[in-house]
């Protein structure tokens, strides 16, 4: 897996093609641990293998921490496997709720079969196909963020959070 410390979000803007697991997560996880304010993740379901591990939720557990403003907002398609599978993203945004939030993709989007995530309104991931690893970053790439995230907020605005989310407090 080719590292990618040593790029940075919101510097030169050099598109990277991805096309595998690894790439997607090393990339992610790259461009979350530079990350101070904000995170947008569509996804159909928080894959385990770029979610789903100890060094990606220190890194949104440190961001929702040390940034206090920070919002990290998940546009989810299927979040009943999560609960079931005890996804750890889904126990971190029930302990950081005031800075993460799930919502499940209103039905008038559910056919919408990309997958992207947006970090600072710079870096982007993008998957053409959800199911697919094969796609595209960038971690100065504003206009294609500004894209996305219209797209984001048009989804996540007509898109409510999940009733199993909920924690029962007894």
């Amino acid at each position: 897996m080719p590292e990618y410390e040593h790029y940075k979000l919101g510097g030169e803007s050099q598109p990277l093609i991805l096309d595998g697991s690894a790439e997607h997560y090393g990339v992610a996880l790259a461009m979350l641990q530079q990350t101070h304010r904000d995170v947008a993740i569509l996804s159909r379901q928080m894959d385990g293998r770029l979610y789903d591990t100890a060094e990606f939720m220190q890194a949104l557990s440190q961001l929702a921490s040390h940034h206090p403003r920070c919002r990290i907002r998940l546009l989810l398609k299927e979040v009943e496997p999560l609960i079931k599978y005890g996804h750890r993203m889904i126990e971190l945004s029930r302990r950081l709720s005031s800075s993460i939030a799930i919502r499940t993709i209103h039905e008038d989007y559910r056919e919408y079969n990309e997958a992207f995530m947006v970090f600072d309104e710079r870096g982007v991931i993008k998957r053409r196909y959800a199911d697919r690893y094969e796609g595209s970053a960038d971690f100065n790439n504003p206009k294609q963020a500004r894209e996305l995230l219209s797209f984001f907020d048009e989804v996540w605005n007509i898109s409510e959070p999940d009733p199993n989310l909920r924690r029962l407090h007894i």
